[in-house]
């Protein structure tokens, strides 16, 4: 079953590594991943899906909150969510098909960001399996290509973050005494 993960991290090299290394240990298959960086330069924010058995989703975010670099793991799979994703589909269409194309992408929330004598190239967004619609749509039109980002996802729960205050270091705890 696909696991949707949320992960707040800080902003230093090596934490994507742990978090994947952590994933690929266990011989799960990240489906989709995506990170950048929050309001605050010094944290990150990361989505996973990833395929994990029901039974083990627990123990993987449990696993992901004891990583080093990682204040918060969020299993946002059955918690209210919205989860979201960017394809782009580059389509090389007859001129007798360009006009359906248009108004199918219409239909599914695309825009054209590009266009030219061969096709379109189209932008959309939109929950992962109506954006697996739209890209059979296209198909039937002509040749495409498709580039897909990833699933982005934020959580809609009223709870604030428990984050941990810093471990103080040897430098800190000298300059105190």
């Amino acid at each position: 079953m696909m696991q949707v993960i949320s992960l707040l991290l800080e902003n230093k090299p090596g934490a994507l590594m742990r978090v994947t290394g952590l994933l690929t240990q266990r011989g799960y298959n990240i489906e989709s991943l995506t990170v950048a960086r929050t309001l605050d330069p010094e944290l990150s924010r990361m989505t996973i899906v990833v395929d994990v058995d029901a039974t083990l989703r627990q123990q993987v975010i449990k696993q992901m909150n004891r990583l080093i670099n990682v204040l918060q793991a969020t299993d946002l799979t059955d918690s209210p969510a919205v989860v979201r994703e960017l394809v782009l589909v580059r389509i090389r269409t007859t001129m007798e098909s360009r006009t359906a194309v248009l108004k199918e992408a219409e239909i599914f929330g695309g825009r054209v960001v590009d266009s030219s004598t061969e096709g379109y190239a189209i932008e959309a967004t939109g929950d992962p399996e109506k954006l697996n619609e739209f890209v059979d749509v296209m198909r039937s039109y002509g040749e495409i290509e498709v580039t897909r980002s990833g699933a982005l996802a934020i959580g809609l729960e009223a709870k604030k973050l428990r984050l941990q205050p810093p471990v103080p270091t040897k430098a800190v705890t000298a300059q105190k005494v």
